[in-house]
């Protein structure tokens, strides 16, 4: 399904985005080739043919994400290039499992040597949300392979709250309240494993299908079989966060819009910038 009810505001994203509590920062996108941008097109239809058959749309948003969330605006280190492919990174604690989505990304990454495990990744991550019925979300390849990983300990901690959040989120990627809501709002999909979380079960009833009911979920309670989150459940308590809550609950279409916005600027901290 593909969203487009707010394309002005989406292609305004090609040339600034809103960092937070930073300045807006102007992106300029390297140059890539045509044999680049043919092997991304490629690249992505055998993307959406391995997330449909192997269902694993969860697991690939999750390697986006975990890639490119460990960014540290003051120390301008981490980020969406390339070093989950390393051991080092695969074992930290937070990417437990992980390991499993870069195994199933490594016979298509074989195929298009010229690509950039870091592109590769972020278009997983981008597929992934748009085959499960999400908002298309804008990729601009690019992105070089880094050859050091990042500290550990930079991801959310899921049993902390809203100071938590702030932290990681504004503090250390640069993004704003608004993106943390949004971004929450991907626990639509998937569910958590206790052997790499110590928590079990989905946030929703139908985790394979990207739409807004992780908000409705969230603001109707606990119920049995379905998880919530103390970081989930912050969102609730603060007042900045609650109303983007019911916001989304009410309108997936201002949930998918600015959902596009946060991965966007999640899937470029530290990318292209001026």
């Amino acid at each position: 399904m593909a969203f487009t009810s707010a394309p002005s505001r989406l292609l305004k994203l090609c040339s600034s985005i809103s960092q937070g509590p930073a300045a807006t920062m102007v992106k300029v996108y390297p140059k890539v080739s045509e044999a680049y941008l043919k092997g991304i097109d490629k690249c992505r239809r055998r993307l959406r043919g391995l997330i449909a058959e192997k269902g694993c749309a969860p697991i690939m948003l999750r390697l986006g994400w975990h890639s490119a969330g460990t960014y540290d605006v003051k120390t301008r280190t981490g980020g969406p290039f390339g070093t989950m492919r390393f051991k080092t990174e695969q074992g930290h604690s937070a990417n437990n499992g992980i390991d499993i989505a870069i195994r199933l990304l490594e016979p298509i990454k074989e195929e298009f040597p010229n690509l950039s495990y870091a592109d590769v990744y972020q278009l997983a991550a981008v597929v992934a949300v748009e085959v499960t019925g999400g908002p298309d979300v804008p990729f601009h390849p690019g992105r070089e392979d880094k050859n050091e990983p990042p500290l550990e300990g930079r991801l959310p901690d899921a049993t902390k709250g809203c100071d938590h959040l702030r932290d990681v989120f504004v503090t250390h990627m640069g993004l704003n309240d608004q993106d943390i809501v949004a971004l929450s709002g991907a626990h639509t999909l998937g569910r958590c494993h206790k052997d790499r979380s110590g928590y079990e079960g989905p946030w929703t009833s139908n985790p394979l299908i990207f739409d807004n009911s992780y908000f409705k979920e969230l603001l109707s309670g606990e119920k049995e079989g379905l998880l919530q989150l103390p970081t989930d459940k912050a969102l609730l308590s603060d007042p900045v966060f609650r109303p983007l809550v019911e916001k989304y609950a009410a309108d997936e279409d201002s949930f998918f819009a600015d959902y596009a916005v946060a991965h966007l600027k999640l899937s470029e901290l530290g990318f292209a910038d001026s």
